[in-house]
């Protein structure tokens, strides 16, 4: 099958979508079908670099998310290069430029389109004026208008499923978690992230690793730190990527006076992540805004336990305190944190992680997508079957 992916962000752009569209692609791939990506250009790339099939299109910040990008033309050459490579579905994971490109891509080809519900937006109306310009109610309509047509969607959790239902979103709905290379996560080299980061090897190290955005709520862990320190006073945060909020969260760091103990370290290559995860003793996230998570399933997958905030796809995943702890409150958290750092870093059972990280493979993503695939174009086939004739 030739499939194209349509979005607004990929690598090297770091965050969860891309990292899905990446995990996606490699376990497609893996399965013989032929994956076209259709992006935006990125400045840093070098004019000239040969990315086999991947193919971007002029872009220019997109506004209130600057390290996003949004392209500004391109329909008829995405049309041109999809026909050449005879795409047979488009799979879109933005709602905007590209999204919208691919939308039309389909049409012109007379093949079915999917989209892929990645962010629950109206947890980021607060990027657009403040709040004050855009409502829940929008969104809602936005939403409603962009899928109108499409031939299905999947939706990562099934907190996102019941959002898209309420919305009265009618066209088929399929759950379908992210998957995790686990493999990527398993062949980290092994590098001394520790010595690189100047940590002693004794000290225990939390280790937050995201988008630095205020959704995020690393300020939320920071300020539980003081209360960790006064039991573990060696103890480390390691705040790992980069995003708009990092001097605000700098500040708050001194603030604090948290300097001897809170580590920024900037964005991380993809290839690194899994050494991150490995050489912390445990892995926090207090965002509340996430679709699924995929930092604490690829924490989970290089044996690092976790501490995440309470949603309906965590209480699947951390149901047992070997994998981790779900909590709704800083002071559930502090707790969780500190239960944790007394244990010290335990391994967990290989047979409970294979168990566990089989139900959250990027193999069987791929082949759940695969299927949805099939039997969304069977039945376009089946509907369009006049029009495909002519």
């Amino acid at each position: 099958m030739n499939i194209g992916l349509f979005t607004d962000t990929y690598f090297p752009q770091l965050s969860g979508v891309a990292t899905s569209i990446k995990t996606l692609k490699d376990a497609l791939e893996e399965q013989g079908h032929n994956v076209f990506i259709f992006t935006t250009t990125d400045p840093h790339i070098k004019k000239g670099t040969i990315e086999p099939n991947v193919f971007r299109f002029s872009s220019i910040p997109f506004v209130s998310f600057t390290d996003r990008r949004i392209a500004f033309r391109g329909f008829f050459e995405a049309t041109k290069v999809a026909k050449e490579v005879k795409l047979d579905i488009v799979h879109t994971q933005t709602e905007f430029a590209l999204g919208t490109m691919g939308k039309y891509v389909a049409h012109q080809l007379k093949i079915p389109a999917i989209h892929t519900y990645h962010t629950m937006y109206e947890d980021y109306l607060h990027y657009v004026l403040n709040g004050h310009l855009l409502r829940p109610y929008h969104v809602k309509q936005f939403t409603r208008g962009y899928l109108k047509n499409m031939d299905g969607v999947i939706a990562p959790s099934e907190r996102v499923e019941a959002l898209l239902e309420r919305y009265g979103v009618k066209i088929p709905i399929r759950v379908i978690p992210t998957g995790v290379d686990i493999k990527s996560m398993n062949e980290a080299d092994n590098c001394d992230i520790r010595a690189e980061l100047d940590i002693d090897k004794d000290a225990p190290v939390i280790l937050t690793l995201s988008r630095i955005a205020a959704e995020k709520k690393i300020d939320h862990i920071l300020d539980v730190m003081p209360d960790i320190i006064e039991e573990f006073p060696k103890v480390k945060l390691v705040i790992a990527g980069d995003g708009p909020d990092v001097k605000m969260l700098k500040e708050h760091v001194e603030r604090l006076t948290l300097e001897d103990y809170v580590i920024f370290t900037g964005a991380i290559a993809h290839e690194d992540v899994g050494n991150y995860y490995k050489m912390a003793d445990l892995f926090v996230s207090a965002s509340d805004t996430e679709t699924q998570g995929l930092t604490y399933i690829e924490a989970l997958a290089a044996g690092t336990q976790c501490v995440v905030y309470d949603t309906d796809y965590t209480e699947r995943v951390f149901d047992d305190e070997m994998y981790g702890k779900i909590f709704t409150t800083k002071k559930e958290m502090l707790a969780d944190i500190l239960w944790y750092l007394r244990q010290g870093k335990i391994k967990i059972p290989q047979d409970k992680l294979e168990n566990k990280m089989d139900q959250v493979s990027a193999k069987h993503f791929g082949l759940e997508v695969y299927d949805f695939y099939q039997e969304v174009i069977n039945k376009y086939q089946i509907e369009h079957e006049e029009e495909l004739n002519d």
